[in-house]
């Protein structure tokens, strides 16, 4: 597709239109209040991104030869055992890892990948790990049991204030074992210096990890060769957000930290040689790998990469930037929008297509909803699974949301903060943007057709009048 890119490095119409092909179930109808049926529309990609055809149709055609892996003598198992173990090598080609000195070990997402590794790394609660305000719960609550943890600040807009993150290192010398930071925020679209991080952490002798779920879909990543000081130590990401959504996560790290000590889960597949006394670990990855893999999941994410590769990572990180210019100016123009994070729509190649924002007055689970059931459009609202984030953004005093925590325990969602998220793959069109926009004035006029419901208990809105049988579109 490279001969299809404008100058500018984005793709033009023509390749658009074929990525869009690629992209199962795009001409999807869904129901309105009103009792049309529209296509709809998918800006809700920071979550996950919908299967690409290619990998659907090389996992209906590897299904044909699936089998279990390794140890089998049989054809099928031979090919699988293959064609697995070159998913591996993919994965690590993709991020410029050397196999000589890094492993890629396959599991269910990234969450999993980051626990595995807070088990791995054989932590004492005088180790202190630093993480980030910014971070996904997912990339602070599992080093919580297992190390002091220590979280960086973020300015009044949502950047890591880099200051703060020298003096942390500084004042807790020699005793920091691992820096663990987002490669990118799932709320604000804020790109962390990921080098100068490594480089930070490595001059004071501690290791990075990069939570790169929210960023290998969208930016070229290279983690480099242990001699250069801006090499990232650990990379995890996951496939639902590569358009491979088939249960694959991935964990990519040192292969001396996996060789020491016991895989955190055991039995089958791991191991060599089992007495009643002892047991032999296997080779890797297959350690850590324990019970039957997600082979057909590993095929998966290994064919969604040879496509981003492709379409080419530089081309999906520009046709992205134009989208959120363009959604950026489109927020400024209406009354009373307010945006988290940078706000500056000639500065959207500096972040991702991730946009998240409030309408003054408007709950934001309404606006999501209004979105869904009279326009199509799919985001995504509430706090995204980062609350201290959110709350620094939002600016939610400690008393607010102490009271707000005592309503949730009550089961009562009502008030919950938040914000609605739009987030851009690379199939969104400049005409989708549009369309949100227009739903978006319609919400701020107050124009919207339907009568909404709040669902305490869920803090959803839901419109009154509205039956839809869901076996209509999908049963098992």
């Amino acid at each position: 597709m490279d001969s299809m890119l404008k100058p500018t490095g984005t793709l033009d119409a023509s390749a658009l239109v074929r990525v869009r092909d690629m992209i199962v179930g795009l001409d999807a109808l869904v129901p309105l209040l009103d009792g049309r049926r529209v296509r709809y529309v998918n800006l809700d990609n920071a979550a996950s991104t919908p299967a690409l055809r290619p990998v659907l149709d090389s996992v209906s055609r590897f299904l044909e030869w699936y089998s279990s892996i390794h140890r089998g003598t049989g054809f099928k198992s031979w090919l699988s055992s293959s064609l697995y173990d070159e998913a591996h090598e993919c994965v690590s080609s993709f991020v410029g890892a050397d196999q000589r000195t890094h492993v890629v070990i396959f599991g269910k997402n990234a969450t999993e990948a980051i626990n595995k590794l807070s088990y791995r790394l054989a932590l004492r609660r005088e180790d202190v790990v630093l993480t980030t305000l910014m971070e996904h719960h997912s990339n602070d609550l599992p080093w919580r049991g297992k190390a002091t943890v220590a979280h960086l600040p973020v300015t009044d807009e949502g950047a890591l204030d880099m200051g703060a993150a020298e003096r942390a290192f500084k004042k807790h010398e020699g005793r920091v074992r691992l820096l663990a930071v987002t490669g990118a925020s799932n709320i604000t679209g804020i790109i962390n210096p990921i080098q100068e991080l490594a480089r930070l952490a490595h001059r004071h002798g501690a290791m990075i990890l990069v939570d790169a779920a929210q960023l290998a879909p969208h930016r070229r990543l290279r983690m480099g060769t242990t001699d250069d000081p801006a090499h990232l130590d650990f990379l995890a990401f996951s496939a639902h957000k590569m358009y491979a959504p088939f249960g694959t996560g991935v964990l990519i790290g040192p292969r001396e930290i996996f060789l020491t000590g016991d895989p955190e889960y055991v039995g089958g597949g791991t191991v060599d040689i089992v007495s009643l006394d002892d047991a032999y670990w296997a080779h890797l990855p297959d350690r850590e790998e324990a019970g039957t893999p997600n082979v057909v999941g590993g095929i998966a994410l290994a064919k969604a990469i040879r496509v981003l590769e492709e379409i080419g990572m530089d081309a999906v990180a520009a046709h992205e930037a134009e989208l959120t210019s363009l959604l950026l100016r489109g927020l400024h123009e209406i009354e009373g929008v307010e945006i988290l994070g940078p706000k500056e729509p000639e500065h959207a190649g500096d972040r991702l297509g991730v946009v998240s924002f409030n309408l003054a007055g408007i709950p934001h689970a309404l606006v999501a909803a209004v979105l869904s059931y009279e326009a199509g459009i799919g985001v995504r609202h509430g706090c995204f699974c980062a609350h201290p984030y959110l709350k620094r953004l939002l600016g939610t005093s400690e008393a607010e949301a102490g009271r707000i925590e005592e309503m949730i325990r009550r089961g009562d969602r009502s008030e919950l903060p938040g914000a609605v998220r739009a987030s851009f793959g690379i199939y969104n069109t400049h005409e989708e943007v549009d369309q949100l926009l227009q739903a978006l004035r319609r919400i701020r006029a107050g124009s919207h057709r339907g009568r909404y419901q709040l669902d305490l208990r869920t803090g959803s809105y839901y419109p009154e009048g509205f039956n839809v049988r869901l076996g209509d579109y999908f049963e098992l």
